[in-house]
């Protein structure tokens, strides 16, 4: 992959999954298998509109879903009182939202969501996860059914496995607020579950080389790379394809640098976070995005795309439901404010 080019491919790689498999701790890497979405006919979205509308209309539920593109059937995008616009990025089937800056026109990609880029579940006792879901680029597949509640966008889709979600974006005053409800209508336990919420920054907020992009730690902010100084010098196909990853709730592993088999670098920062909080600072320095949830196993970032990840995870028995909720902050103040904002806010957090 080309440094600099817009990557659409699959965030994480193949990224650690730990579970306890014994009395005492034992880290296993778990793999992960690709399954295809559920799909649903014309007909049978039209008769749901309809019975969602007769809902509405007897329990008195008031729902926008005006629609910008009746061929996409995406809601209109929603405004903040910052200026700062949510929409749905109708270039793709699959669940993809855009944060507009102020002043910029609704095409702009600078800051791009996969909602979420995959759904990954591991069955209780099991070592290997499975996947549920994944991200595919452009016009491929079946759209889920968007529609407008309030401030928020949502959809609705029944998963592989007896799995149905419900994704749910809240634009706030400060940002967004990412919300994933799962029901199990199987007869199967599972000891994990998450849906990475995986935000894709360009532009003025890209940074290739992690030179603006921070994490917080016992003793302050600190940059993520901060252990890394050879990443400013070195070429990029040297430095790239890269990932760097800090842990919160998981132990840090022993092995600083990892090159596996799959051609990326895995950088591992030798001491622990103490907030599910990453923060990427424009160039100009006005704005400041930032992610963070109430936990999670650790904080990291694909460079060459800077995405920000903090997925929380959550077990789901049969019959039960489970919810998985983060935050993105999209302020134009400082990095201090955005790490005070979250430290006040990730309680409310699910």
């Amino acid at each position: 992959m080309r440094p600099g080019r817009r990557a659409v491919g699959f965030c994480g790689a193949i990224l650690t999954i730990w579970c306890v498999v014994t009395a005492s701790p034992i880290l296993t890497q778990g793999t992960i298998s690709s399954v295809s979405g559920t799909v649903i006919d014309q007909d049978g979205r039209a008769i749901a509109d309809a019975e969602m509308r007769r809902h509405d209309l007897d329990t008195g539920v008031e729902r926008r879903t005006t629609t910008d593109d009746s061929r996409a059937g995406v809601p209109l995008p929603i405004q903040n009182t910052a200026g700062v616009r949510l929409l749905v990025a109708s270039e793709h089937t699959s669940p993809v939202l855009r944060v507009v800056l102020p002043g910029r026109p609704t095409s702009d990609q600078s800051i791009e969501i996969l909602f979420p880029e995959h759904v990954t579940v591991r069955k209780q006792g099991q070592l290997s996860a499975e996947q549920l879901y994944l991200f595919g680029p452009g016009l491929r597949g079946d759209r889920p059914r968007w529609r407008r509640a309030g401030e928020s966008l949502e959809y609705e889709r029944d998963l592989r496995a007896g799995i149905h979600l419900r994704a749910r974006a809240t634009l706030e005053a400060d940002g967004v607020r990412f919300h994933y409800e799962f029901t199990n209508d199987s007869q199967v336990a599972y000891d994990m579950i998450y849906a990475p919420t995986d935000p894709r920054l360009t532009s003025i907020f890209h940074d290739v080389r992690l030179e603006r992009t921070y994490v917080h730690h016992a003793d302050g902010l600190d940059l993520l790379a901060s252990e890394t100084p050879r990443r400013l010098t070195i070429p990029l196909d040297e430095w790239l394809p890269a990932r760097y990853l800090v842990s919160f709730t998981w132990p840090v592993p022993a092995q600083r640098i990892e090159r596996r088999d799959d051609g990326i670098t895995y950088y591992n920062k030798s001491r622990a976070v103490d907030a599910a909080f990453i923060a990427t600072v424009s160039t100009d320095k006005a704005w400041v995005i930032a992610s963070f949830a109430r936990t999670a196993g650790n904080v990291w970032s694909n460079p060459e795309l800077t995405c920000q990840h903090v997925d929380p995870q959550a077990s789901l028995s049969p019959g039960q439901r489970a919810a998985l909720e983060l935050k993105m902050l999209v302020i134009r103040d400082s990095l201090d404010a955005a790490l005070e904002r979250a430290i006040q806010q990730r309680a409310s957090l699910q």
